[in-house]
């Protein structure tokens, strides 16, 4: 049964706060006091009844403590000794009872406070015996597995001791903070007293034994590295007193050989060896072997000497790039032509050696086949194909490598590429190099200067390796959407070779003969399953996408396989060839209508014609007229060219008033608005200017202008029609608009020649070197207003 302990009559006596820890009952210890307060407290006690109450402060950083700081409930204490020095006082005190604080009597020159002691429950059971008896046997354990405690208080706990005195005793070694021990100290049941104490053991057991763990994992590796040490010294020292050569380790054997086999340039094997004698001499378990050892592997690996064998004949290359793709007669012309002229510097080595190969830059929009044609540059000429993308990278290090002092170094993207191909003179195409970065990582498109320049790249510096590598004999092609991003020093250093966007029937042959037959293999299908009817294709190209590659048909393609797969892996019947009629079920309505251009003849609008980086499109350029006082406002996120285009042709139609048959000051009290529609997304360029003034004067003049025609050309402010680029997009985006005239600049006559044939038979082109021209064919004649459109 549990007996309550009757409690003792009320006592005012000295309180002396701690800062840090607990007092318990049936404890003694040394104190030590140094806050003025607290040492007249002492003091005060010692020269009376020797009786002072010591109560925990919440908070240890509180210097001066009020009431509300410190715990109500504390121990009752005897000072047996006292031992004072100059500032602080030493105090041997024995702990007597739990009091709780009652009130202050007093604060100055020290607290004096009205105390009642707490009665304990103590409760005598075989469950307490056996508590105390695992409370010892674990303190014992703690003991023997390290745990800080004095002698005295390990005696005092092996003898003879009441069930309150091992729960404070013990409470008060436990290694706890200031608020657990209050904790323990405010628990009046000595029972679960004993079993808070015994969990707060138990847990300081394990990070005991988990500290012992570590301390004997590490000594021993510590031992066992020394004795390594030491036994492979003395190895050595026998070795040099008997006059052996020193034998070596498999690992050095292994890559020595590598070494050998490796055939590297004189400097970089004498490199090597300087690396691999510093790794002989070092113990393995030093920092630095692993670097080494990796760097030796790096080099030993690189393939110094290995080439591909130069053994295609032009014929099949020519036959395998006419495989792979349809249409882009330019470039297999291009590539022919390099194979034949490298042929021809084979049997001229010691001439060939004074530039390497022509670096290709493969310029189009999105879809067009750039980089599958670099795989099918690879194939025909027989070599490995490597390709890296360049999109978004910022940090120099990427291309050029971490040199050696940095933790996780590793060479650039260009000699990775290299070892994994296993051939130093793959085809290696860098993708989307017109979206290299820059921030403070350096500048990467600087680094591969020295990669793409033929009279540098024999010996291409990379950080990590710090021997040249020779890039000489490397096929480099690049991609890139746009010229415009790429700086001009790295620009230089390529032949620029431009895709254009596929016409509809190179789309139509494209689609049939490669990318149904993929999708329908990718999709698990046979090719004897199911086929494709030609008006089916013709159907996706022109009411499905509208884009100058062919991705966006590859997908409709796909998604039209995935449905078939569906059905048949139901084991439902499908069609044997999927018709126009069957397309819109696969892919739903109709995204675009047949043709973009406008129904009907408008005044204040005309079609202008564009390049942009997914290739050529058609723009509507609209105009407003307000009354107003004079102001021209140009909308539809325009670049600063393209503002001026606008502002040149106001000017333009200003200097010819009489021959419009405008007044003198029609614009002064007109506000003149040109606007030119998809207002998010960005233009740019001065190619708009005829469409600008052509548009401009219909809305002066009250003339509509002909749907059916496109325009493009610069405009000057006498009205000459400048040459622009990119003629073959635009030329293919009207047609693809279903418009049936298209007004050039004369100079741009020339580049006719690289507009399929298909498509200058549907188009009637209109050259023109003055605005004047013009206007007279792309304004609808007044006495023609009120015939057929």
């Amino acid at each position: 049964m549990p007996i309550l302990l009757s409690p003792r009559k009320e006592k005012v006596l000295p309180i002396v706060p701690l800062r840090e820890g607990v007092i318990f009952p049936h404890v003694e210890t040394i104190l030590t006091f140094g806050r003025p307060a607290s040492v007249a407290a002492v003091e005060a006690a010692f020269k009376t009844d020797r009786l002072v109450c010591f109560l925990s402060q919440k908070n240890p950083k509180v210097a001066e403590p009020t009431r509300d700081d410190l715990y109500q409930i504390g121990t009752l204490g005897r000072i047996e000794r006292l031992l004072q020095t100059e500032s602080e006082i030493n105090a041997w005190v024995k702990g007597i009872a739990r009091v709780k604080l009652e009130s202050l009597e007093a604060v100055k020159p020290f607290m004096v406070g009205r105390v009642v002691e707490i009665p304990e429950i103590v409760e005598t059971s075989d469950e307490v015996t056996a508590l105390i008896n695992n409370l010892t046997k674990n303190f014992q354990e703690a003991v023997n597995l390290g745990k800080p405690v004095d002698v005295m208080t390990v005696m005092r706990l092996l003898g003879e001791n009441t069930p309150q005195e091992v729960a404070d005793q013990i409470s008060y070694v436990l290694d706890l903070k200031t608020a657990d021990k209050q904790s323990l100290l405010e628990t009046l049941s000595v029972k679960e007293r004993l079993i808070k104490a015994t969990e707060y053991l138990a847990h300081e057991i394990k990070v005991l034994e988990l500290e012992r763990a570590i301390d004997s994992k590490t000594k021993m590796k510590f031992d066992k590295s020394m004795r390594e040490t030491i036994l492979r010294e003395r190895k050595r020292a026998i070795e040099e007193e008997l006059g052996e050569v020193r034998g070596e380790d498999e690992e050095i054997k292994e890559i020595k050989e590598k070494i050998k086999k490796a055939k590297m340039p004189p400097y970089v094997e004498k490199k090597a060896q300087k690396e691999l004698k510093r790794l002989s001499s070092m113990n393995p378990n030093h920092p630095e072997f692993s670097y080494i050892r990796t760097y030796l592997d790096w080099l030993t690996d690189m393939p110094w000497s290995f080439s591909t064998p130069n053994k295609v004949s032009i014929a099949k290359a020519a036959k395998i790039l006419n495989e792979d793709h349809w249409g882009l007669e330019k470039v297999k012309e291009r590539v022919i032509e390099y194979l034949a002229v490298m042929k021809l510097r084979e049997k001229q080595k010691e001439k060939a050696k004074e530039g390497g190969p022509t670096i290709l830059c493969f310029v189009g929009p999105p879809g067009v086949g750039k980089t599958s044609i670099g795989k099918s540059i690879a194939r025909a000429l027989g070599r490995k194909f490597v390709r890296i993308s360049l999109g978004g990278i910022r940090d120099e290090a990427e291309i050029r490598g971490h040199r050696r002092t940095y933790v996780g170094a590793m060479p650039g993207r260009i000699i990775q590429g290299i070892k994994n191909a296993g051939t130093n003179n793959p085809v290696f195409m860098l993708d989307e190099i017109d979206k290299v970065g820059t921030d403070f990582h350096g500048d990467p498109s600087a680094a591969l200067l020295e990669a793409l320049d033929p009279e540098q790249n024999r010996e291409f510096s990379d950080h990590y390796l710090e021997v040249p590598f020779d890039l000489s004999r490397v096929m480099f092609i690049t991609t890139a959407n746009i010229l415009d991003t790429i700086p001009p020093a790295l620009r230089d250093r390529m032949e620029t070779i431009f895709f254009p966007g596929y016409t509809e029937l190179e789309k139509f042959h494209i689609a049939k003969k490669y990318l149904w037959n993929k999708q329908l293999v990718f999709n698990g299908l046979n090719k004897d399953e199911v086929k494709i009817a030609d008006e089916a294709i013709y159907e996706i190209i022109r009411r499905y996408t509208r884009e100058a590659g062919v991705r966006e048909l590859e997908r409709s393609l796909a998604t039209i396989c995935r449905k078939l797969a569906r059905k048949v892996a139901e084991k439902k019947k499908i069609k044997k060839v999927v018709s126009k009629a069957d397309v819109a079920r696969y892919l739903g309505p109709r995204k675009y209508s047949e043709t973009l251009a406008e129904k009907k003849d408008e005044i204040g609008i005309a079609t202008g014609l564009a390049y942009t980086e997914a290739g050529g499109d058609i723009i509507f350029i609209e105009v407003a007229l307000m009354p107003g006082k004079g102001n021209l406002l140009l909308t539809g996120k325009l670049g600063e060219v393209m503002k001026e285009s606008g502002k040149a042709a106001l000017s333009y139609v200003r200097s010819r008033w009489q021959q419009l048959g405008l007044k003198k000051d029609f614009y002064k009290n007109l506000d003149i608005h040109i606007h030119i529609p998809e207002g998010a997304v960005p233009k740019d360029g001065p190619s708009a200017g005829i469409a600008i003034t052509v548009a401009l004067v219909s809305a002066l003049t009250k003339t509509p202008t002909r749907r059916d025609t496109g325009m493009t050309g610069e405009i000057t402010l006498r009205g000459r029609i400048l040459e622009i680029g990119g003629v073959k997009e635009k030329v293919i985006a009207a047609h693809r608009a279903g418009l049936k005239r298209v007004i050039l600049p004369k100079e741009n006559k020339k580049d006719l020649i690289d507009v399929p044939r298909s498509v200058k038979k549907d188009i009637e082109f209109i050259f023109i070197s003055h605005m004047d021209e013009a206007l007279e064919v792309a304004l609808r004649k007044k006495e023609n207003n009120h015939g057929r459109n």
